[in-house]
């Protein structure tokens, strides 16, 4: 293969390098290794991203989603969900479909994606997974008061919403040194998968703050599914209300929590921008 075209892509400034892997397409069925993840990820000698995402032909036809994307963070570590990935490929297909609607399946969910007008995309995030063993940590535990602490920061909630996250309460989000206790935390023997490290300060019932270190990535200025988390469980510890604003770094996200079903949490609505930033062509020497 002499050309491997790409499109960087951000949500709020998490940022992708996103390659277009379906059948017809320059790179059809490409499959990156973990180093050559890692390799086009690093901002000094690669393109540079948080993560690097493959979109490709859905795996079995009756599944319903248009597509297929498989998200690797930047150490090349696969993982099953990337909220604001999710929203940007939706809105590469649903410019190129011309639909209203489209579905995208992870390693997590099928994932329904729609147009929210001003610019703004919508992504079904799914079910939030509260039990133990679905998060998962590695023993049974409390996972609204879960028994971890560093440094100023302790007693958080955990939660899946495709992928593992705890989340902080804080008074002053600013007066945390994220990127010290980020990597403790997030590799800590509770988490099998290691996890996303949310830091939240609650403003208001519909609004806060929110910053996070991502597994594989590190601090990042916005992750989607970290925002979720951080409403489920802002809700669940009756500190928020189910819709809210949170504020990242790169900017807002709005998340609505759905009331809940018997026997299901509700599912989980993330709303926020996707922009284009540039395409490319890699060079084959990233890839050897």
């Amino acid at each position: 293969m002499n050309e491997l075209p790409f499109i960087k892509m951000h949500g709020l400034g998490n940022d992708f390098v996103i390659i277009d892997a379906r059948s017809g397409k320059p790179a059809a069925g490409i499959m990156f290794s973990a180093a050559q993840a890692a390799a086009i990820a690093d901002r000094r000698t690669g393109v540079g991203c948080d993560q690097l995402i493959t979109i490709e032909d859905t795996p079995r036809k009756d599944s319903g989603g248009h597509a297929f994307i498989r998200i690797r963070n930047a150490d090349g570590g696969e993982v099953n969900a990337c909220g604001n990935a999710t929203r940007c490929v939706g809105a590469m297909l649903l410019a190129e479909t011309g639909e209203d609607q489209v579905g995208l399946l992870t390693g997590a969910d099928l994932l329904t994606v729609k147009r929210a007008g001003y610019g703004l995309i919508t992504v079904d995030m799914g079910t939030p997974l509260g039990e133990w063993n679905k998060i998962p940590l590695a023993v049974q535990a409390d996972t609204l008061h879960l028994d971890l602490s560093c440094g100023p920061l302790s007693d958080p909630a955990a939660i899946s919403m495709g992928n593992p996250h705890a989340t902080f309460f804080v008074d002053q989000v600013s007066e945390i040194p994220i990127a010290l206790v980020g990597p403790e935390l997030e590799n800590d023997p509770i988490f099998p998968e290691r996890a996303n490290i949310g830091i939240s300060q609650i403003l208001a019932p519909d609004r806060m703050k929110l910053r996070v270190w991502e597994r594989g990535v590190g601090l990042t200025l916005a992750c989607g599914t970290g925002a979720c988390a951080a409403v489920v469980n802002a809700n669940r510890r009756d500190l928020a209300g189910r819709r809210m604003v949170v504020e990242v770094d790169g900017g807002e996200l709005l998340i609505n929590w759905q009331e809940d079903r018997p026997g299901e949490l509700g599912r989980v609505f993330m709303t926020g921008p996707a922009a284009t930033s540039f395409c490319g062509i890699l060079d084959q020497s990233l890839l050897t």
